[in-house]
């Protein structure tokens, strides 16, 4: 979006229903005389024209004389409306010739199509949100997990406008207290001695607060990559779809069945993963299969979390070994088939079978330590896997386990990572890098307080750490920010 050559309240339109077969189709418009214009499309145009805010008007969409489609038409009215102008919402039959050949009328008579993002940014030119609440709304749209959202929505709701807004308020009375000092002097010993330091401390304290937690919200948003990789018929593919809890890949007892990889998003108790099902490791002929198996080196090079599975019946060897000496991201070693394992008495041990003596929970763990005890890679082989942070026990075919390893999982992917904060955290990489100027200007004026630095330096630190929050909000906005942000929004938000 050009912001230097925008015209605001130019009545746009744009559909912002999913270009798809359904049962409703939507059509929203915004701008001066938005609602004038679609009068004239509309069967009913005194009826529309009258209309009050936050109400529906039934009637038809008109080309001439000829029937479009029968609809309901909301109304907003400025400013009491998402983008702060007058707005309608056309709902219409979800077929795609009909949404299409209503917008296409719409083009057609005074209306231009919105550009990405163009409603919610016109929401913040009027003064209906600010950037974070901008930022939080594309979070909720792409947002994977029900975690994502709500962390999301507790920014639409104004939580991290609130807690900068406090932040600001303490570096803005320290300014006042000191422009008082500097207009009034008194005999001070020293130039820290002029103020109350107790202000800053704190915000410096915040500042910190919120630029941690980017890490936990990163992870809740982007997600992980975790990489399902080991030899041939080792049960990749029924622990992927065990995983995602349905048949997505292909399980057979051939070997080379997965020839390329698969992926889908899967939710690791709220956290966004990207889960990869690939080709198995092994020599091979065939050079679809031999490019997957390329492939499956590649995708493990990029994991957040490699998963290597082996078939707990079959002896490690080391083409295994060798294939995870070389790794530096975490590896989970995950024995699978430990079903079979029932008729070598490991199950009856440990006193978890079933009526038909042939499952074991491994999620217990009596069963996980018995299972350990019976196979485990050796000192030596766990030398030859650096980054091994566990062996985990189960089976893809009968799903038990699968607490155990997605607990694994999340206790990796949260090492060092605060999820369990209840304050406002940072919505995206542009707010954290305003939070880091704005603690090195607030850190930087007591350090130039300390050094008996004139008060006139503290001053300038103080205030161009609240241009930094500013432009956190949107009170400061240079050209490239705005454009950076509304241009990922989809086309109707």
């Amino acid at each position: 979006m050009d912001n230097t050559s925008y015209t605001p309240e130019e009545p746009i339109a744009a559909i912002a229903t999913a270009l798809a077969p359904s049962a409703l189709g939507i059509i929203r418009m915004s701008g001066k005389n938005s609602i004038e214009l679609l009068s004239k499309l509309f069967s009913r145009p005194k009826a529309l024209l009258e209309a009050q805010g936050n109400t529906i008007v039934y009637g038809w969409i008109k080309d001439g004389e000829k029937r479009i489609d029968e609809v309901l038409v909301s109304v907003f009215r400025a400013p009491k409306s998402f983008t702060g102008e007058d707005m309608a919402e056309i709902s219409c039959h979800g077929g795609t010739a009909v949404i299409t050949t209503i917008f296409n009328l719409l083009l057609k008579n005074g209306f231009r199509q919105a550009e990405r993002g163009e409603y919610t940014f016109r929401a913040y030119i009027n003064g209906k949100a600010d950037l974070t609440k901008a930022e939080a709304i594309r979070e909720i749209i792409e947002s994977r997990t029900d975690s994502g959202r709500g962390r999301a929505a507790g920014r639409l709701a104004g939580s991290l406008f609130e807690e900068i807004s406090s932040i600001k308020k303490l570096v803005v009375d320290t300014l006042a207290a000191i422009e008082v000092e500097i207009e009034y002097p008194e005999d001070e010993e020293t130039i820290a001695d002029a103020f109350d330091r107790a202000g800053i401390v704190e915000a410096i304290s915040r500042l910190k607060s919120l630029r941690d937690s980017w890490k936990s919200e990163k992870l809740f948003q982007d997600g992980a990559r975790l990489v399902l990789c080991g030899k041939t018929n080792a049960g990749k593919s029924s622990l992927f779809n065990s995983m995602l809890k349905e048949d997505r890949a292909i399980v057979s007892d051939i070997e080379g069945t997965t020839r390329d990889w698969i992926e889908s998003w899967i939710s690791i108790d709220g956290i966004p993963a990207r889960l990869f099902d690939t080709a198995g490791l092994r020599a091979t002929d065939d050079y679809v299969e031999a490019v997957g198996v390329e492939r499956t080196h590649d995708l493990s090079e990029d994991a957040d979390v490699i998963l290597y599975l082996q078939d707990a019946t079959q002896k490690i060897n080391k083409d295994d070994l060798l294939f995870l000496k070389d790794f530096s991201k975490p590896v989970l070693f995950v024995w699978n088939k430990i079903d079979k394992l029932s008729d070598a008495g490991i199950a009856s041990d440990a006193g978890n079978t079933n009526d038909t003596g042939t499952s074991c929970d491994a999620d217990s763990p009596s069963v996980s330590n018995l299972l350990s005890e019976k196979i485990a890679l050796s000192d030596e082989e766990k030398k030859m896997i650096p980054s091994l942070k566990k062996e985990i026990y189960l089976s893809a075919k009968k799903s038990d386990g699968i607490e155990t390893l997605v607990n694994s999982i999340k206790d990796i992917l949260t090492f060092g990572v605060d999820t369990n904060r209840e304050q406002a955290g940072l919505g995206s990489a542009r707010q954290k890098a305003a939070v880091e100027e704005a603690l090195s200007c607030v850190e930087h004026a007591l350090v130039a307080a300390d050094d008996n630095y004139t008060l006139d330096a503290v001053v300038q630190d103080l205030e161009d750490s609240l241009d930094y929050l500013g432009e956190i909000t949107g009170e400061v906005t240079p050209d490239d920010v705005l454009g950076s942000i509304f241009a990922n929004f989809c086309v109707g938000k």
